[in-house]
Protein backbone atom coordinates (compact mmCIF):
# COMPACT_ATOMS: atom_id res chain seq x y z
CA UNK A 1 0.00 0.00 0.00
CA UNK A 2 1.40 3.38 -0.97
CA UNK A 3 -0.75 5.65 1.14
CA UNK A 4 -3.06 5.15 4.09
CA UNK A 5 -5.98 7.56 3.82
CA UNK A 6 -8.15 6.78 6.84
CA UNK A 7 -7.27 5.64 10.32
CA UNK A 8 -9.24 5.63 13.54
CA UNK A 9 -7.28 6.82 16.58
CA UNK A 10 -7.85 5.16 19.97
CA UNK A 11 -5.65 6.06 22.93
CA UNK A 12 -2.98 7.35 20.61
CA UNK A 13 -2.96 4.14 18.55
CA UNK A 14 -4.09 4.14 14.93
CA UNK A 15 -6.46 1.26 14.25
CA UNK A 16 -9.31 0.37 11.94
CA UNK A 17 -7.73 1.37 8.62
CA UNK A 18 -10.54 1.20 6.12
CA UNK A 19 -9.54 3.12 3.01
CA UNK A 20 -6.26 3.05 1.15
CA UNK A 21 -4.83 4.00 -2.21
CA UNK A 22 -2.63 1.51 -4.03
CA UNK A 23 -1.28 2.28 -7.49
CA UNK A 24 -3.63 5.23 -7.72
CA UNK A 25 -6.73 3.16 -6.98
CA UNK A 26 -9.05 3.31 -3.98
CA UNK A 27 -9.25 0.09 -2.00
CA UNK A 28 -11.69 -0.63 0.83
CA UNK A 29 -11.50 -4.16 2.21
CA UNK A 30 -14.42 -5.92 3.87
CA UNK A 31 -12.50 -6.13 7.12
CA UNK A 32 -11.56 -2.47 7.02
CA UNK A 33 -15.06 -1.40 6.04
CA UNK A 34 -16.39 -3.42 8.96
CA UNK A 35 -14.22 -1.39 11.30
CA UNK A 36 -15.46 1.75 9.61
CA UNK A 37 -19.10 0.76 10.01
CA UNK A 38 -18.67 -0.11 13.67
CA UNK A 39 -17.07 3.23 14.43
CA UNK A 40 -18.72 5.66 12.07
CA UNK A 41 -22.11 4.50 10.83
CA UNK A 42 -25.50 3.59 12.21
CA UNK A 43 -27.96 1.03 10.88
CA UNK A 44 -26.11 0.62 7.61
CA UNK A 45 -25.75 4.35 6.97
CA UNK A 46 -22.33 5.53 5.83
CA UNK A 47 -20.77 8.89 6.73
CA UNK A 48 -20.22 11.11 3.71
CA UNK A 49 -16.83 12.45 4.73
CA UNK A 50 -15.06 9.32 3.48
CA UNK A 51 -15.76 10.33 -0.12
CA UNK A 52 -14.77 13.98 0.42
CA UNK A 53 -11.45 13.04 1.92
CA UNK A 54 -10.51 10.35 -0.57
CA UNK A 55 -11.35 12.68 -3.46
CA UNK A 56 -9.19 15.39 -1.93
CA UNK A 57 -6.18 13.05 -1.87
CA UNK A 58 -6.69 11.39 -5.26
CA UNK A 59 -4.81 13.05 -8.09
CA UNK A 60 -7.11 14.31 -10.84
CA UNK A 61 -10.31 13.54 -8.94
CA UNK A 62 -13.42 15.67 -9.42
CA UNK A 63 -16.18 16.11 -6.87
CA UNK A 64 -19.90 16.82 -6.81
CA UNK A 65 -19.95 16.13 -3.10
CA UNK A 66 -19.69 19.37 -1.18
CA UNK A 67 -22.88 21.21 -0.19
CA UNK A 68 -21.29 24.63 -0.12
CA UNK A 69 -21.72 27.62 -2.46
CA UNK A 70 -18.81 28.09 -4.83
CA UNK A 71 -19.47 31.83 -4.78
CA UNK A 72 -17.30 33.96 -2.48
CA UNK A 73 -18.86 35.93 0.34
CA UNK A 74 -19.78 39.32 -1.22
CA UNK A 75 -16.95 41.82 -0.95
CA UNK A 76 -19.01 44.42 0.92
CA UNK A 77 -19.81 41.80 3.57
CA UNK A 78 -16.13 40.96 3.98
CA UNK A 79 -15.28 44.66 4.16
CA UNK A 80 -17.85 45.20 6.91
CA UNK A 81 -16.19 42.48 8.96
CA UNK A 82 -12.75 43.99 8.42
CA UNK A 83 -14.04 47.45 9.34
CA UNK A 84 -15.47 46.12 12.61
CA UNK A 85 -12.10 44.63 13.54
CA UNK A 86 -10.24 47.84 12.71
CA UNK A 87 -12.75 49.76 14.80
CA UNK A 88 -12.07 47.44 17.72
CA UNK A 89 -15.53 45.89 17.91
CA UNK A 90 -14.23 42.53 19.09
CA UNK A 91 -15.81 42.05 22.51
CA UNK A 92 -18.65 39.72 23.50
CA UNK A 93 -22.10 40.69 22.31
CA UNK A 94 -25.43 40.05 23.98
CA UNK A 95 -25.85 36.27 24.25
CA UNK A 96 -28.79 36.46 21.87
CA UNK A 97 -26.85 38.49 19.28
CA UNK A 98 -26.57 42.22 18.81
CA UNK A 99 -29.80 44.20 18.93
CA UNK A 100 -29.12 45.47 15.41
CA UNK A 101 -28.64 41.99 13.96
CA UNK A 102 -31.71 40.57 15.70
CA UNK A 103 -33.76 43.47 14.35
CA UNK A 104 -32.40 42.87 10.85
CA UNK A 105 -33.10 39.14 11.14
CA UNK A 106 -36.69 39.76 12.27
CA UNK A 107 -37.18 42.13 9.34
CA UNK A 108 -35.64 39.64 6.90
CA UNK A 109 -37.97 36.84 7.98
CA UNK A 110 -41.01 38.93 7.05
CA UNK A 111 -39.98 38.10 3.49
CA UNK A 112 -41.42 34.64 4.20
CA UNK A 113 -44.50 35.98 6.05
CA UNK A 114 -42.90 35.27 9.42
CA UNK A 115 -43.28 37.88 12.14
CA UNK A 116 -41.13 37.69 15.25
CA UNK A 117 -40.21 40.17 17.94
CA UNK A 118 -36.55 41.17 17.74
CA UNK A 119 -36.21 41.33 21.52
CA UNK A 120 -37.58 37.99 22.69
CA UNK A 121 -38.21 35.75 19.68
CA UNK A 122 -34.92 35.84 17.75
CA UNK A 123 -31.66 34.12 18.67
CA UNK A 124 -28.45 34.43 16.65
CA UNK A 125 -26.66 31.07 16.62
CA UNK A 126 -23.39 29.70 15.34
CA UNK A 127 -24.93 28.36 12.16
CA UNK A 128 -28.32 26.74 11.71
CA UNK A 129 -26.67 23.53 12.98
CA UNK A 130 -26.35 24.97 16.47
CA UNK A 131 -29.97 26.05 16.26
CA UNK A 132 -31.03 22.47 15.54
CA UNK A 133 -29.13 21.22 18.58
CA UNK A 134 -30.49 23.96 20.85
CA UNK A 135 -34.08 23.43 19.73
CA UNK A 136 -33.90 19.67 20.28
CA UNK A 137 -32.30 20.00 23.71
CA UNK A 138 -34.94 22.55 24.70
CA UNK A 139 -37.97 20.62 23.48
CA UNK A 140 -37.15 16.92 23.82
CA UNK A 141 -37.03 14.94 27.06
CA UNK A 142 -35.29 11.55 27.27
CA UNK A 143 -37.44 8.84 25.75
CA UNK A 144 -39.65 11.19 23.73
CA UNK A 145 -39.91 10.60 19.99
CA UNK A 146 -38.82 12.97 17.25
CA UNK A 147 -40.37 12.32 13.86
CA UNK A 148 -37.77 13.00 11.16
CA UNK A 149 -38.55 13.30 7.47
CA UNK A 150 -35.77 11.38 5.70
CA UNK A 151 -33.59 11.46 3.64
CA UNK A 152 -32.32 14.37 5.72
CA UNK A 153 -29.31 16.34 6.86
CA UNK A 154 -26.80 14.04 8.52
CA UNK A 155 -26.69 15.76 11.94
CA UNK A 156 -30.38 15.41 12.81
CA UNK A 157 -30.34 11.86 14.13
CA UNK A 158 -27.16 12.23 16.21
CA UNK A 159 -28.48 15.45 17.77
CA UNK A 160 -31.75 13.71 18.69
CA UNK A 161 -29.88 10.82 20.25
CA UNK A 162 -27.48 13.10 22.13
CA UNK A 163 -30.38 14.71 23.98
CA UNK A 164 -31.92 11.33 24.82
CA UNK A 165 -34.66 11.49 22.20
CA UNK A 166 -35.81 8.61 20.03
CA UNK A 167 -35.64 9.28 16.27
CA UNK A 168 -38.52 7.93 14.20
CA UNK A 169 -37.94 7.97 10.47
CA UNK A 170 -40.60 9.18 8.05
CA UNK A 171 -39.36 7.65 4.83
CA UNK A 172 -39.94 10.02 1.92
CA UNK A 173 -40.47 8.55 -1.55
CA UNK A 174 -39.36 9.67 -4.99
CA UNK A 175 -42.82 9.02 -6.44
CA UNK A 176 -44.15 11.73 -4.08
CA UNK A 177 -41.34 14.12 -5.07
CA UNK A 178 -39.86 13.42 -1.63
CA UNK A 179 -42.65 15.43 -0.01
CA UNK A 180 -44.03 14.42 3.37
CA UNK A 181 -47.66 13.32 3.27
CA UNK A 182 -50.33 13.44 5.93
CA UNK A 183 -50.68 9.67 5.80
CA UNK A 184 -46.95 9.08 6.37
CA UNK A 185 -46.96 11.34 9.40
CA UNK A 186 -50.12 9.93 10.95
CA UNK A 187 -48.87 6.37 10.57
CA UNK A 188 -45.83 7.00 12.80
CA UNK A 189 -47.36 9.10 15.58
CA UNK A 190 -47.53 7.48 19.01
CA UNK A 191 -48.25 8.71 22.54
CA UNK A 192 -44.50 9.40 22.87
CA UNK A 193 -44.31 11.65 19.81
CA UNK A 194 -43.16 15.16 20.74
CA UNK A 195 -41.50 16.92 17.78
CA UNK A 196 -41.66 16.82 14.00
CA UNK A 197 -38.36 17.79 12.36
CA UNK A 198 -38.56 18.80 8.71
CA UNK A 199 -36.22 20.48 6.24
CA UNK A 200 -37.57 22.07 3.09
CA UNK A 201 -36.09 22.86 0.65
CA UNK A 202 -34.48 19.55 1.36
CA UNK A 203 -30.92 18.34 1.56
CA UNK A 204 -30.22 15.87 -0.10
CA UNK A 205 -33.21 15.60 -2.46
CA UNK A 206 -33.86 19.22 -3.47
CA UNK A 207 -37.56 18.68 -2.69
CA UNK A 208 -39.89 21.47 -1.57
CA UNK A 209 -43.27 21.52 0.15
CA UNK A 210 -45.98 23.75 -1.31
CA UNK A 211 -48.60 25.51 0.78
CA UNK A 212 -51.26 22.83 0.39
CA UNK A 213 -48.76 20.13 1.37
CA UNK A 214 -47.86 22.04 4.53
CA UNK A 215 -51.49 22.74 5.38
CA UNK A 216 -52.19 19.00 5.48
CA UNK A 217 -49.18 18.44 7.76
CA UNK A 218 -50.17 21.37 9.99
CA UNK A 219 -53.60 19.84 10.59
CA UNK A 220 -52.00 16.64 11.88
CA UNK A 221 -49.50 18.58 14.01
CA UNK A 222 -52.27 20.54 15.73
CA UNK A 223 -54.49 17.49 16.12
CA UNK A 224 -51.73 15.59 17.95
CA UNK A 225 -50.26 18.59 19.76
CA UNK A 226 -46.80 18.24 18.21
CA UNK A 227 -44.07 20.87 18.03
CA UNK A 228 -42.24 21.50 14.74
CA UNK A 229 -38.59 22.28 14.15
CA UNK A 230 -38.35 23.52 10.58
CA UNK A 231 -34.90 23.89 9.03
CA UNK A 232 -35.27 26.47 6.26
CA UNK A 233 -31.62 27.22 5.49
CA UNK A 234 -32.33 26.87 1.74
CA UNK A 235 -35.45 29.10 1.80
CA UNK A 236 -33.97 31.51 -0.75
CA UNK A 237 -33.03 28.76 -3.19
CA UNK A 238 -36.24 27.67 -4.87
CA UNK A 239 -36.85 27.59 -8.60
CA UNK A 240 -40.11 28.88 -9.99
CA UNK A 241 -42.01 28.62 -6.70
CA UNK A 242 -41.63 30.81 -3.63
CA UNK A 243 -40.72 29.12 -0.36
CA UNK A 244 -43.55 28.74 2.15
CA UNK A 245 -42.80 28.25 5.86
CA UNK A 246 -45.07 25.97 7.87
CA UNK A 247 -44.74 28.49 10.72
CA UNK A 248 -46.58 31.08 8.61
CA UNK A 249 -49.77 29.00 8.54
CA UNK A 250 -52.67 29.72 10.92
CA UNK A 251 -52.17 28.25 14.38
CA UNK A 252 -48.55 27.24 13.74
CA UNK A 253 -46.52 30.20 15.02
CA UNK A 254 -46.81 29.07 18.64
CA UNK A 255 -45.69 25.50 17.89
CA UNK A 256 -42.72 26.09 15.54
CA UNK A 257 -39.04 26.94 15.77
CA UNK A 258 -37.78 28.25 12.43
CA UNK A 259 -34.10 27.86 11.58
CA UNK A 260 -32.48 29.95 8.89
CA UNK A 261 -29.06 31.42 8.30
CA UNK A 262 -26.38 32.78 6.06
CA UNK A 263 -24.39 29.80 4.77
CA UNK A 264 -26.29 28.98 1.60
CA UNK A 265 -28.05 32.08 0.25
CA UNK A 266 -25.33 34.50 1.35
CA UNK A 267 -22.31 32.25 0.63
CA UNK A 268 -21.13 32.56 4.24
CA UNK A 269 -20.54 28.95 5.31
CA UNK A 270 -17.33 29.59 7.23
CA UNK A 271 -18.74 32.55 9.15
CA UNK A 272 -21.01 30.19 11.14
CA UNK A 273 -24.07 32.39 11.51
CA UNK A 274 -27.64 31.20 11.98
CA UNK A 275 -31.05 32.51 12.96
CA UNK A 276 -33.48 30.77 15.30
CA UNK A 277 -36.99 32.21 15.59
CA UNK A 278 -39.86 30.99 17.73
CA UNK A 279 -42.16 31.64 20.67
CA UNK A 280 -40.69 33.69 23.50
CA UNK A 281 -40.54 30.90 26.07
CA UNK A 282 -38.83 28.47 23.69
CA UNK A 283 -36.24 31.02 22.55
CA UNK A 284 -35.62 31.92 26.21
CA UNK A 285 -34.63 28.34 27.06
CA UNK A 286 -32.67 27.88 23.83
CA UNK A 287 -30.68 30.97 24.77
CA UNK A 288 -30.01 29.54 28.24
CA UNK A 289 -28.30 26.52 26.69
CA UNK A 290 -26.60 28.75 24.10
CA UNK A 291 -25.09 31.07 26.71
CA UNK A 292 -23.79 28.18 28.83
CA UNK A 293 -22.23 26.30 25.90
CA UNK A 294 -21.26 29.00 23.41
CA UNK A 295 -21.63 32.38 25.15
CA UNK A 296 -22.51 34.19 21.93
CA UNK A 297 -21.99 33.97 18.18
CA UNK A 298 -18.75 35.45 16.87
CA UNK A 299 -18.74 39.24 17.01
CA UNK A 300 -16.97 39.78 13.69
CA UNK A 301 -19.31 37.35 11.97
CA UNK A 302 -22.30 39.23 13.40
CA UNK A 303 -21.13 42.47 11.80
CA UNK A 304 -20.73 40.65 8.50
CA UNK A 305 -24.20 39.13 8.84
CA UNK A 306 -25.71 42.53 9.59
CA UNK A 307 -24.22 43.89 6.39
CA UNK A 308 -25.52 40.89 4.43
CA UNK A 309 -29.08 41.41 5.66
CA UNK A 310 -29.24 45.20 5.40
CA UNK A 311 -27.39 45.78 2.12
CA UNK A 312 -29.52 47.43 -0.59
CA UNK A 313 -28.17 44.84 -3.06
CA UNK A 314 -29.06 41.85 -0.87
CA UNK A 315 -31.87 40.45 -2.97
CA UNK A 316 -30.07 41.24 -6.21
CA UNK A 317 -27.01 39.25 -5.14
CA UNK A 318 -29.15 36.30 -4.07
CA UNK A 319 -31.00 36.42 -7.40
CA UNK A 320 -27.71 36.21 -9.32
CA UNK A 321 -26.69 33.07 -7.43
CA UNK A 322 -30.15 31.56 -7.74
CA UNK A 323 -30.18 32.08 -11.51
CA UNK A 324 -26.82 30.38 -11.89
CA UNK A 325 -27.86 27.47 -9.68
CA UNK A 326 -31.02 27.09 -11.76
CA UNK A 327 -28.98 26.77 -14.95
CA UNK A 328 -26.74 24.17 -13.31
CA UNK A 329 -29.79 22.32 -11.99
CA UNK A 330 -31.18 21.98 -15.51
CA UNK A 331 -27.80 20.85 -16.84
CA UNK A 332 -27.44 18.17 -14.19
CA UNK A 333 -31.00 16.83 -14.35
CA UNK A 334 -30.86 16.57 -18.14
CA UNK A 335 -27.46 14.91 -17.94
CA UNK A 336 -28.63 12.16 -15.60
CA UNK A 337 -31.78 11.54 -17.59
CA UNK A 338 -29.78 11.24 -20.82
CA UNK A 339 -27.71 8.48 -19.27
CA UNK A 340 -30.89 6.63 -18.31
CA UNK A 341 -31.07 7.40 -14.59
CA UNK A 342 -34.38 8.45 -13.07
CA UNK A 343 -34.39 11.81 -11.28
CA UNK A 344 -37.15 13.49 -9.30
CA UNK A 345 -36.70 17.07 -10.45
CA UNK A 346 -35.34 19.15 -7.56
CA UNK A 347 -37.22 22.40 -6.95
CA UNK A 348 -34.97 23.84 -4.26
CA UNK A 349 -31.51 23.82 -2.61
CA UNK A 350 -28.61 22.81 -4.89
CA UNK A 351 -28.73 19.02 -5.01
CA UNK A 352 -29.85 16.31 -7.42
CA UNK A 353 -30.71 12.86 -6.04
CA UNK A 354 -30.63 10.38 -8.95
CA UNK A 355 -31.89 6.81 -8.62
CA UNK A 356 -29.01 4.43 -9.40
CA UNK A 357 -30.78 1.12 -8.70
CA UNK A 358 -30.84 0.17 -12.39
CA UNK A 359 -27.07 -0.39 -12.15
CA UNK A 360 -27.61 -3.20 -9.65
CA UNK A 361 -25.19 -1.54 -7.24
CA UNK A 362 -25.81 -0.31 -3.73
CA UNK A 363 -25.29 3.38 -3.09
CA UNK A 364 -21.90 2.77 -1.50
CA UNK A 365 -20.78 0.37 -4.23
CA UNK A 366 -21.76 2.92 -6.86
CA UNK A 367 -19.84 5.72 -5.14
CA UNK A 368 -16.77 3.61 -4.41
CA UNK A 369 -16.51 2.27 -7.93
CA UNK A 370 -17.25 5.64 -9.55
CA UNK A 371 -14.46 7.20 -7.53
CA UNK A 372 -12.06 4.39 -8.30
CA UNK A 373 -12.87 3.97 -11.99
CA UNK A 374 -13.71 7.53 -13.08
CA UNK A 375 -12.31 9.63 -10.22
CA UNK A 376 -15.60 11.37 -9.50
CA UNK A 377 -16.86 11.74 -5.93
CA UNK A 378 -20.57 11.77 -5.12
CA UNK A 379 -22.28 10.94 -1.84
CA UNK A 380 -24.17 7.68 -1.20
CA UNK A 381 -27.83 8.28 -0.50
CA UNK A 382 -27.84 6.11 2.60
CA UNK A 383 -25.62 8.70 4.33
CA UNK A 384 -28.88 10.66 4.72
CA UNK A 385 -31.01 7.81 6.05
CA UNK A 386 -31.60 4.19 5.15
CA UNK A 387 -34.39 5.19 2.76
CA UNK A 388 -31.72 6.93 0.69
CA UNK A 389 -30.34 3.55 -0.34
CA UNK A 390 -30.38 3.22 -4.13
CA UNK A 391 -29.71 6.93 -4.65
CA UNK A 392 -26.70 9.23 -4.65
CA UNK A 393 -26.47 12.93 -3.86
CA UNK A 394 -24.82 15.25 -6.35
CA UNK A 395 -24.30 18.95 -5.60
CA UNK A 396 -24.51 21.55 -8.34
CA UNK A 397 -22.65 24.13 -6.26
CA UNK A 398 -19.88 23.76 -8.83
CA UNK A 399 -19.14 25.49 -12.12
CA UNK A 400 -20.93 24.29 -15.22
CA UNK A 401 -17.58 23.14 -16.65
CA UNK A 402 -16.97 20.90 -13.64
CA UNK A 403 -20.54 19.57 -13.81
CA UNK A 404 -20.19 18.73 -17.52
CA UNK A 405 -16.88 16.96 -16.94
CA UNK A 406 -18.36 14.93 -14.09
CA UNK A 407 -21.49 14.02 -16.04
CA UNK A 408 -19.37 12.76 -18.92
CA UNK A 409 -17.42 10.50 -16.57
CA UNK A 410 -20.53 9.29 -14.75
CA UNK A 411 -22.18 8.47 -18.10
CA UNK A 412 -19.19 6.31 -19.06
CA UNK A 413 -19.42 4.52 -15.73
CA UNK A 414 -23.20 3.93 -15.95
CA UNK A 415 -23.00 2.72 -19.57
CA UNK A 416 -21.37 -0.54 -18.49
CA UNK A 417 -24.47 -1.70 -16.65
Amino acid sequence: MEEVIYKHETNGEFTGIYAQIEDGKLTITEQDMGEFEKEYSRDGEVESFVFFDVANTMEGALSLGVGEPDFPTPEHVREAAIASIKKGDTKYTDNRGTVELRAAAADYLTKFDLHYDKQDEILITMGASEGIDLALRTLVNPGEEVLVAEPSYVSYIPCIELCGGVPVSLKLRAENKFRLTREQLEEKITEKSKVLLISYPNNPTGAIMEKEDLEAIAEVVKEHDLFVITDEIYAELTYGKKHVSIASLPGMYERCVVLNGFSKAFAMTGWRMGIAAGPKDVIFHMNKIHQFTTMSAGTTSQYAALEALTSPVRDEEIAVMREEYDARRTLMVEGFRKMGLSVAEPEGAFYVFPDIRKTGLTSEEFCNRLLQEQKVAVIPGNAFGTCGEGFVRCSYAYSQDVIRACLEKIAKFVAQF
